[in-house]
């Protein structure tokens, strides 16, 4: 008599998981080729998950994906060490039902993912190494101390305004402002009650305190860009005018790898260094840069252009030719693309920029 079987063997199969992932759970939703197998909330742990599939969907191949957000990628790098196929996307382009976004929840987000995963749907961001991840947070880090630096200065000119204390004739430039002397000009000032003093006094301690964390911030990133892995580059990058060590960190660490770029109008997407268009029809409409890009990256670029333009002779004309024709701030636009382009050839050739060439 022949013995029933009772193993279950999905090989061959694909199994699809969309994954909205939060803080204290997750909610999951699972598909196979032709049909809806559940949505479930579990643990914020890979490992729950992996162990849900292998022991419902034992040799399967496990595909899933999950929004770019919060939790970074810790997530990615471990679903792909247990054996699940997985990709991160940017939520913007998950494709979503008007009802979709009249009723948004868990469970619909998840079943969007996982729907969209199965048909093919859907487009995976870059994924750099943990090692360049984290060299990447040392550089974020250093921006975010500078903008709370900048934050405190505020503050601090605030309340003199606000009690009418005016600067000594040798500070009333601006540029002279923020150096030992004016710091130490800032200390001996007395309010007319002490808590008053307490208080410019607390702001003047906390504006010293992020100057060192800004210093060891700097001196931190300078050590990594000359390790193995980036010396070669910021040589390379850094002889681009305008160019120097913040910009070229940047700029490395975000990217990784330039040839992961077919061209630089790739690269120019990724920085948000293109137009708006619109077109229906026969009428076409170009507009400012797009508002989708990479922040971070762009507002980098554009300080360096002010500077590019004041030291390389070709950017300077053509910044020039474009001011004939248009606001400064709107060309200064057009050579950040420029200089784009510099930074592009000059990492994919490997090869040092010649000043001078406009292109």
């Amino acid at each position: 008599m022949q013995t029933q079987r009772k193993e279950l063997n999905f090989e061959g199969q694909n199994i699809f998981v969309g994954i909205d992932v939060h803080l204290k759970s997750w909610n999951v939703s699972i598909f196979t080729q032709y049909l809806h197998h559940k949505t479930f909330s579990q643990p914020p742990k890979a490992e729950v998950l992996s162990e849900y599939l292998k022991s419902n969907f034992p040799n399967a191949t496990y595909l899933s994906a999950y929004e770019a957000g919060f939790c970074g990628l810790w997530v990615h790098y471990k679903l792909k060490e247990l054996g699940v196929n997985n990709i991160v996307v940017n939520p913007a382009d998950v494709p979503t039902k008007q009802k979709e976004k009249m009723r948004k929840s868990d469970p619909i987000d998840s079943n969007k993912l996982g729907r969209s995963l199965r048909s093919n749907e859907l487009d995976e961001i870059y994924i750099p190494r943990p090692e360049t991840l984290e060299d990447r947070s040392l550089v974020r880090v250093r921006s975010s101390i500078v903008k709370d630096l900048v934050r405190i200065k505020q503050r601090i000119k605030s309340m003199l305004n606000f009690y009418g204390i005016e600067y000594p004739v040798e500070f009333q430039n601006s540029n002279s402002h923020w150096s030992k002397k004016f710091i130490n000009w800032l200390k001996g000032i007395e309010l007319r009650y002490p808590t008053g003093t307490s208080a410019l006094s607390l702001l003047i301690n906390e504006a010293e305190l992020q100057r060192k964390l800004l210093l060891e911030a700097t001196t931190k990133m300078r050590i990594l860009s000359k390790t193995a892995h980036y010396v070669k580059n910021m040589e390379l990058i850094t002889s681009v005018p305008g160019i120097g060590l913040i910009t070229g960190m940047q700029f490395l660490t975000e990217i990784e790898d330039i040839n992961r770029f077919e061209n630089s109008d790739k690269l120019a997407g990724l920085v948000g260094i293109v137009p708006d268009c619109s077109k229906s029809g026969e009428k076409e409409k170009n507009g400012d840069i797009t508002s989708r890009g990479h922040s971070f990256m762009r507002k980098g670029l554009i300080e360096s252009s002010w500077v590019a333009v004041r030291i390389d002779p070709a950017l300077s004309l053509a910044y020039y030719n474009y001011c004939k024709r248009m606001e400064p701030n709107k060309a200064i636009v057009r050579i950040a693309r420029k200089l784009l382009n510099r930074i592009y050839s000059v990492l994919k050739h490997q090869k040092r920029y010649v000043t001078g060439i406009v292109k």
